[in-house]
């Protein structure tokens, strides 16, 4: 099962998009110098179709996006909310994933990152980083990382 910590609207994390991030708990990776450590525990609110269309009713048209921030415990219930948004809504859906290879169900999301944080390579913004940002094209996917990179 699922579950949440917290959820915020944002502007950094998918270019070009006002997304809505979810926090998603029992983190596996626990990476050194992860910014939320938290997120390893199993804890917060259950998240599953009923509770995501609770979010949506408050922030649904402030938003063009859905960005799950984890859940790589449970990749087959990312990949069910991620349907859900495709059928009930016109938001693109995306997944800030840890692992270091695209997920199984990636190519359900507009949007996914994948790679743990390593302190030495840095985030997105840093162009040594190991971490990968993929936006899905007519079932392709296509490095957009460098959209973080400074010019």
């Amino acid at each position: 099962m699922l579950k949440y910590y917290n959820y915020d609207i944002v502007f950094q994390e998918i270019p070009d998009e006002v997304t809505l991030a979810v926090n998603i708990t029992n983190c596996p990776h626990r990476c050194v110098g992860c910014h939320s450590p938290h997120l390893h525990l199993d804890i917060g609110e259950v998240l599953d179709e009923n509770s995501l269309d609770g979010l949506l009713s408050k922030y649904g048209r402030q938003i063009t996006c859905v960005c799950f921030m984890g859940g790589d415990r449970q990749p087959k219930d990312v990949a069910t909310l991620a349907k859900h948004l495709h059928q009930h809504t016109k938001l693109k859906v995306a997944w800030y994933s840890g692992n270091d290879i695209l997920p199984r169900y990636a190519n359900l999301f507009d949007y996914v990152k994948v790679g743990g944080y390593k302190p030495e390579f840095g985030g997105l913004r840093s162009r040594t980083t190991n971490q990968r940002l993929y936006r899905n094209v007519n079932g392709h996917s296509e490095d957009i990382t460098s959209r973080f990179w400074k010019k």
